[in-house]
């Protein structure tokens, strides 16, 4: 048998460091204190995502409120209505609208508290 017939043995190359985890050496916070541009894409984020918040709530007090006087409008016998003696307007006008401006404050607040709970546990690598 010649060296060339013999059965060759397999070599396993690798690279030393294939088994070690991989760790930021800086923090997400130090990014956003030095003001460098991850930083600002982490700023950048959570201010659109308050933006978006707001634009919604905005969206859907405008679409209820906002269309009330063209319902009354529209339907011109709703001022015949009464609801124990108030004229349904200014049920509308008070009560209902009231309660959705308190509702949606509620719901504001606590979806901004979720976002910025959400930063602090990216910050803080959770």
């Amino acid at each position: 048998m010649t060296p060339q017939d013999a059965p060759r043995a397999r070599v396993r190359v690798t690279s030393p460091r294939t088994s070690a985890a991989r760790t930021r050496s800086v923090s997400i916070a130090s990014e956003i204190d030095e003001q460098t541009r991850l930083g600002e894409v982490y700023i950048s984020s959570l201010m659109r995502s308050q933006l978006r918040l707001a634009l919604a709530v905005l969206l859907v007090l405008a679409s209820t409120l906002g269309l009330l006087p063209l319902v009354f409008r529209a339907v011109p016998g709703i001022a015949d209505v009464d609801v124990l003696g108030v004229p349904l307007p200014w049920v509308l006008l008070t009560v209902v609208a009231f309660a959705e401006i308190i509702t949606l404050g509620w719901f504001y607040v606590r979806q901004s508290e979720r976002n910025e709970d959400d930063f602090s546990d990216l910050l803080e690598g959770r």
